[in-house]
């Protein structure tokens, strides 16, 4: 018995011996020789019979494998979806015209709130810091219930969708595989770190500092550190809004459905571009397509939209809040920034 348990343990880990166990080996029937219950050798035969069943051990291998799924152990899934596709509902006529219609979306509630204004009786020259931040913050947050009104109303015509799709999830923040808690911290680490060196390497190749990236930043600085209302507008709307309505586009959307008909790696890869481009800021597109790229990585990897929104989040408010605590100790964000 000792050496067949040892002959089990040493065959793989995932060995489980069960000894004694008549459901696993169903005894035999030995008739050997013709004897039967009347024979005189039959009484000692019996007793042997019944010892080796007594006796003998049944290894049953696991190989680390259930029912119903693939590489799922007894501690949970240890399935890695970042490269796994999406069951995408709906074709390319549906992505081309949601797309175009968030575009437009985008355009016309701009031109509109610059058409209302005047007939509301503000003058936007004449509004105080506070005003303008207050009114940036319902400016976006207009832009975002519209935007994400059209692609929910698409989704709709599609239910229902997959439990992946445009999903919002707080559960199981920590958890190793799709925490969103847990990958918002490593993919944060890793933009600061990917954004880190992409400057350093642009700087060896580039001394002069692209305008338009100077003008961006330099349209906030008003803003920045003016007073408590402006800082808590300017985190809502980077911290926010900017993250609720730009991961839902390009991730929740526009990602997952380039995952219809290219692989998800190439999906994140053009997805980053787009998120990049739509900045309109050429002199950061490097930063911003990497930080799209982890984006769409951990998004890969939790399918839960919290996740890049949090990394997005994060990062933006954090700009926002640095220059703020620049501004407050006296130093003069204008000729950092337009020395860096």
């Amino acid at each position: 018995m000792v050496s067949q348990m040892i002959s089990c343990l040493s065959k793989s880990p995932s060995l489980l011996c069960i000894s004694g166990s008549r459901s696993l080996t169903p005894p035999k029937t030995y008739n050997r020789g013709g004897l039967n219950r009347f024979s005189p050798g039959f009484a000692s035969q019996r007793l042997s019979t019944v010892i080796r069943k007594k006796w003998r051990s049944s290894c049953i291998f696991n190989s680390g494998k259930e029912t119903g799924g693939e590489g799922k152990l007894q501690g949970g899934s240890l399935e890695w979806p970042i490269l796994e596709r999406w069951e995408v509902p709906w074709g390319w006529q549906t992505v081309s015209l949601t797309s175009l219609a968030c575009v437009l979306s985008f355009v016309l509630t701009g031109l509109t709130e610059m058409a209302a204004l005047p007939y509301l009786g503000i003058d936007a020259e004449k509004l105080s810091l506070d005003e303008k931040a207050e009114i940036l913050f319902l400016d976006q947050g207009i832009t975002t219930a519209v935007i994400l009104a059209v692609i929910f109303t698409v989704a709709k015509t599609s239910e229902p969708l997959p439990e992946d799709i445009l999903r919002y999830d707080l559960k199981q923040p920590f958890n190793l595989q799709k925490g969103w808690l847990v990958w918002g911290g490593i993919g944060l680490a890793a933009a600061v770190g990917g954004i880190a060196l992409t400057g350093v390497a642009l700087s060896l190749f580039s001394t002069e500092t692209p305008e338009r990236e100077v003008d961006s930043l330099m349209q906030l600085l008003p803003l920045i550190g003016s007073s408590n209302i402006s800082t808590l507008s300017l985190v809502g709307i980077t911290g926010i809004l900017a993250p609720l309505l730009e991961e839902t586009v390009f991730r929740g959307f526009f990602m997952v459905s380039l995952t219809k008909w290219v692989p998800t790696p190439i999906a994140i890869i053009i997805s980053s571009a787009a998120f990049a481009l739509a900045h309109l800021t050429p002199g950061e597109f490097p930063q911003l397509f990497i930080l799209g790229s982890v984006l769409g990585l951990t998004y890969a990897q939790t399918r839960n939209l919290i996740t890049p929104m949090v990394i997005h989040g994060l990062w933006n408010s954090g700009v926002i809040l640095l220059l703020t605590f620049l501004q407050v100790q006296g130093y003069d964000i204008k000729e950092l920034l337009q020395g860096s």
